[in-house]
């Protein structure tokens, strides 16, 4: 079975978020399933490769615009790749990938729309392309989500709940539950220069709430270190020094998973102060729980406090309140006993709800429903 995975970027151009569910599924493939991707370039001219075993085709783009490439090759190159694919996975959202279905997905390949999130800050975009998403989502065998929530609280997905899966993602938890001698070596060094280590993980744009996070300093007495590139660095920044917490905060940049795990093996919190419903669930939260590190997430509604819940892996505070943000910090770095408790349940959580090899069986039973379905539809029609 040849699965096709549709997306807006991939790694290397970035590591987390969507690319990393991606990867983690295109990684499992077997005698019986092949996966290959099709993304744009964050910028810069088309290239094919292989990553950890599988063949990635990247179009040329000019850059992104309403976080959508501008990649006049990507349609092309969707309605020649889906051509000789058994089944599309079309990541959502990407305006593209709905026009390149419509225009050109033969009726005999398989569509599964994998919705990670509704378009979020974008009105005028939404409006625009609302009548395209509804006809692809009537298009699709399947549609996977990750929580519950997600169907209750989308227009879109609430008329085809019959075919949506609810399916948490899986993560490789044994590379984030494990340290090698140097690895751990470094995180004891972090921890000891810092023993009151807030650590964060995410793009630097709006809706992952990092300027709730530098106002939360003003009243934490700890250290937070922010990984991650995006547009509203220099914003940040100027921030930080404005509420005089610059020297309390340090924004890495974008960092190996190595030096993320070591962060995260010297830091006592996870931070996660996003404040808007384009933060659908937060994989991120996996990869730090499956560290051991207690989490602070805030109270969306979506899957985000569903996978570290409040009072037993996190504690869950309202978005876009610095005052509860700093709060909540302040009391797992004060707090050791809580902090474990918190901990171990996070591990505890992570070891059996998202484990990627379950991730990976329970789609490949999906990829199996959409090619029956089309088989159906086709046989219904001769």
């Amino acid at each position: 079975m040849r699965i096709l995975h549709a997306y807006k970027i991939y790694r290397p151009d970035i590591e987390g978020g969507i690319p990393a569910v991606m990867s983690s599924l295109a990684q499992g493939s077997d005698q019986n399933i092949s996966h290959s991707i099709l993304c744009a370039r964050r910028r810069g001219a088309a290239r094919q490769y292989t990553i950890d075993g599988v063949l990635v085709e990247a179009v040329a783009s000019l850059g992104t615009l309403f976080s959508t490439p501008l990649a006049p090759g990507y349609i092309p190159a969707f309605v020649r790749r889906a051509a000789s694919a058994d089944v599309v996975v079309h990541h959502a959202p990407l305006p593209l990938n709905d026009a390149a279905i419509l225009l050109g997905l033969p009726d005999d390949v398989g569509l599964i729309v994998y919705w990670h999130a509704e378009i979020v800050g974008y009105p005028l975009l939404k409006c625009l392309v609302a009548p395209l998403i509804r006809r692809v989502l009537a298009r699709a065998d399947r549609i996977v989500v990750s929580g519950q929530p997600i169907i209750d609280n989308s227009e879109f997905l609430r008329p085809h709940a019959e075919k949506c899966d609810v399916l948490a993602y899986g993560m490789d938890l044994d590379y984030w539950r494990t340290l090698d001698a140097s690895e751990r070596a470094s995180a004891d060094e972090l921890r000891r220069r810092q023993p009151r280590h807030i650590v964060a993980l995410g793009r630097l744009v709006g809706y992952k709430g990092y300027d709730v996070l530098v106002r939360a300093m003003r009243t934490i007495d700890g250290y937070t270190t922010i990984v991650g590139e995006g547009p509203l660095l220099a914003e940040l920044q100027h921030l930080a020094t404005t509420l005089g917490v610059s020297d309390r905060i340090r924004f890495a940049g974008r960092l190996t998973r190595s030096e993320i795990k070591q962060l995260f093996y010297s830091a006592r919190v996870f931070a996660f102060p996003s404040v808007t419903e384009a933060e659908a669930f937060g994989i991120v939260q996996i990869e730090a729980m499956a560290a051991g590190l207690p989490i602070v997430n805030t109270h969306l509604a979506t899957t985000v406090p569903l996978v570290a819940r409040h009072g037993r892996e996190a504690l869950t505070v309202a978005p876009n309140d610095p005052q509860a943000l700093s709060q909540a910090l302040s009391r797992i770095l004060d707090e050791p006993a809580l902090a474990e408790r918190l901990g171990s349940g996070g591990r505890e959580r992570a070891n059996s709800e998202f484990d990627q090899v379950v991730f990976r069986e329970r789609m490949a039973a999906i990829y199996e429903e959409a090619v029956l379905a089309r088989k159906y539809r086709g046989t219904a029609r001769r």
